[in-house]
């Protein structure tokens, strides 16, 4: 099954590189990168994260297994519910995916954006849809992947997630932050592949 490596709002291709190269199973990899976000250059055909989501959709024509960072777990999360016969499994890392977050304790990343990408597209701000009435569809198996430091999506994000989740299982790096898929990525490289067999 082809692996599809989501990054965050940052939206570098090159975020899951150091995980990737670690995983040796010999599955084709698709990294995707976010038009307009972070210091992606832009282009016209994405205007918001809808079109995140058709910009994968279009790709997902086989069953594949989605590996998600931060915001990539929204997109993640959506196309298992417009796909589900082509999610077979899902990893997601640090992600609200959906969820509104300020009550269990994240601090809002939305604020800081425009000063650290200073030409990223103004849309990624918006809110998103609150998937919580219909995670329970969601029967593909997911591994969440959590940092036990992390401000932006606390613990209590994937333990909501998990308990949201038909076929759900949390792994918390207690000492990692929100870029554990880079500082940790070995250990969640050896995790994602155990994860896969």
């Amino acid at each position: 099954m082809p692996l599809f490596f989501l990054p965050g709002a940052a939206g570098s291709s090159a975020f899951w590189r150091p995980v990737a190269e670690r995983i040796s199973s010999p599955e084709p990899r698709r990294f995707f990168s976010w038009p307009g976000l972070g210091n992606e250059p832009a282009i016209s055909s994405i205007q918001s994260i809808e079109d995140l989501v058709s910009l994968v959709a279009e790709q997902l024509t086989v069953p594949s297994v989605l590996i998600a960072q931060s915001m990539g777990g929204y997109i993640a999360l959506r196309l298992a519910l417009q796909k589900p016969d082509l999610v077979r499994r899902l990893v997601l890392t640090v992600a609200s995916a959906g969820l509104p977050t300020e009550h269990l304790g994240a601090i809002d990343w939305r604020a800081n954006y425009p000063r650290n990408f200073p030409r990223a597209a103004n849309w990624i701000t918006e809110p998103t849809e609150d998937l919580r009435p219909h995670l329970h569809k969601i029967n593909a198996p997911c591994l969440l992947l959590w940092g036990g430091a992390d401000p932006i999506s606390p613990v209590s994000v994937g333990q909501q997630l998990l308990a949201a989740l038909p076929n759900a299982q949390l792994h918390v790096f207690d000492d990692a932050d929100h870029d554990l898929a880079i500082s940790h990525s070995q250990a969640v490289a050896q995790l994602i592949e155990a994860y896969l067999e």
